[in-house]
């Protein structure tokens, strides 16, 4: 005869626990459900997984978080991520905005609490994309992020095309030579986290290496067509000497998607653009279709540059899902 048996006298509660004792940790690596947790005030690296309590609350690098558990980073043991703090900037992209591309509506968060976005782009050998920089610029100003534009490989050409092509920016740059230290770029990510982003094959690992040493991320050689090899497989961040600032180099990536951000942000993405904007006709969509844009206006009477409106118009129609390339200068 079998007994049932009687109901547990343990009341249930939805009450969790508060995990007053758990300490603040910075995201730096993220593998296969496990993340590699910087504990600040100990100095230690510690490996942690997410507490189920957490659902599907994605946790990224530059996140900073509540950990509770064995946080002595002693090799072979593991924390538990209990609470992931608010973010105060989130940098995102879109995987793929081609048409036809089912995977083009998925965003994807690259990093999370990042002050500055180094836009890494070669003067030679790959040849700058100004398209590229554009896509980037507007998702920092979506993101409320400042950018910096990173010119590399300064010894096989000159700056000044690019330059020219955001001389009404006023955009920060830092020009970098392989013989030349670097220390301007230095100055810029003193005191901030600064996340790099960039084509592959621009010399973003080369930089990595040079400003953090015995990083040793993988450098690769660009093609013959003159497009780079992916070398960097995941973010990561990684502390300046002397605790100068945290930089987070991403991988290298072929396009930045912006099907996630508004037509108007992607308008604001082109500074120099915005004001004429105020010329236009109710509910203009700034394609230059109906004729009577105030864009082009600008452009006719010479108070911006053509290519900058044709850089606009065409991240404009890649939100529609129309395919473009990012362009070279």
């Amino acid at each position: 005869m079998r007994v049932r048996p009687g109901r547990s006298s343990r009341p249930r509660t939805r009450q969790r626990p508060k995990h007053s004792d758990a300490v603040e940790g910075f995201i730096v690596a993220v593998d296969r459900g496990r993340y590699t947790c910087h504990i600040a005030g100990a100095g230690v690296t510690v490996t942690a997984m997410r507490a189920r309590e957490l659902g599907r609350h994605g946790v990224v690098v530059g996140d900073h978080v509540q950990i509770v558990g064995d946080v002595s980073g002693r090799p072979d043991t593991l924390a538990r991520i209990v609470r992931i703090d608010e973010r105060q900037s989130v940098l995102m992209r879109t995987a793929d905005d081609e048409e036809g591309g089912t995977e083009g509506r998925f965003e994807r968060v690259v990093v999370a609490n990042a002050e500055q976005l180094v836009i890494v782009n070669s003067l030679q050998d790959p040849p700058p994309r100004t398209g590229f920089i554009d896509r980037c610029l507007v998702a920092a100003y979506d993101a409320e992020i400042d950018p910096l534009l990173c010119l590399t490989k300064g010894d096989l050409a000159g700056p000044e095309a690019v330059l020219d092509y955001y001389a009404e920016l006023d955009l920060p740059y830092v020009l970098c030579r392989p013989d030349e230290p670097l220390d301007a770029l230095v100055a810029e990510l003193r005191g901030r986290v600064s996340v790099l982003i960039g084509h592959s094959g621009v010399g973003k690992s080369t930089l990595v290496n040079r400003l953090v040493p015995g990083t040793d991320r993988a450098v690769g050689r660009v093609s013959a067509v003159g497009k780079g090899r992916h070398t960097s497989t995941s973010a990561v961040a990684l502390q300046l000497p002397d605790d100068a600032g945290w930089i987070i180099d991403t991988p290298g990536i072929r396009s930045f998607g912006l099907a996630h951000v508004s037509a108007d942000s992607v308008l604001h993405g082109f500074p120099d653009l915005v004001e004429a904007s105020t010329r236009c006709p109710p509910n203009c969509d700034h394609t230059g279709a109906g004729g009577d844009c105030g864009l082009d206006k600008l452009i006719a009477e010479g108070g911006a540059d053509q290519r900058r409106l044709e850089s606009f118009r065409r991240l404009l129609a890649s939100k529609e899902g129309i395919s473009e390339d990012d362009g070279a200068a």
